[in-house]
């Protein structure tokens, strides 16, 4: 089972505390797909919601390119999210009454199906991103003092 990453949002993990992950489907035009697939697309600043039992991916930029970029297909529209009933209630629990949020993650393809990769996330405060990167530099030095001392 071979898939192959198109877009990934590196800044997700380092702002937000990653709960639990899901894989979603993504309802998309054609010409979307081909945009995706050449890797015009940016889900740096999307998220999702859910809006009447749906998930929807807010504020992803797909540039269209080639002969379909003059059509009427909006660059940021929302894109539905396919996921089971069960998933989209657990979801609607979580983020309802623990103040959590859904943030993509990741867009690949997995046997030629566009995937997301969707995680229920906390926000991380500012004095927790601090800690995190006094504690990676902490691993670095004492890394390199156990490299030096050999």
């Amino acid at each position: 089972m071979e898939s192959k990453i198109l877009a990934s949002n590196k800044s997700a993990k380092r702002d937000f505390e990653i709960l639990k992950y899901f894989e979603a489907g993504l309802s998309l035009l054609g010409p979307e797909v081909k945009s995706i697939r050449q890797g015009n697309i940016s889900i740096r600043e999307s998220y999702a919601r859910i809006v009447n039992n749906e998930v929807f991916l807010f504020n992803c930029h797909i540039a269209i390119t080639g002969k379909h970029q003059f059509n009427d297909i909006e660059s940021k529209r929302s894109k539905k999210l396919l996921l089971n009933k069960k998933e989209i209630t657990f979801l609607k629990k979580e983020t309802q009454s623990k103040n959590l949020t859904l943030v993509p993650i990741k867009i690949y393809s997995k046997k030629h199906i566009l995937k997301i990769e969707i995680g229920l996330a906390r926000g991380k405060k500012k004095y927790e991103k601090r800690k995190v990167i006094i504690e990676r530099e902490r691993a670095r030095e004492s890394m390199r003092a156990l490299k030096n001392n050999k």
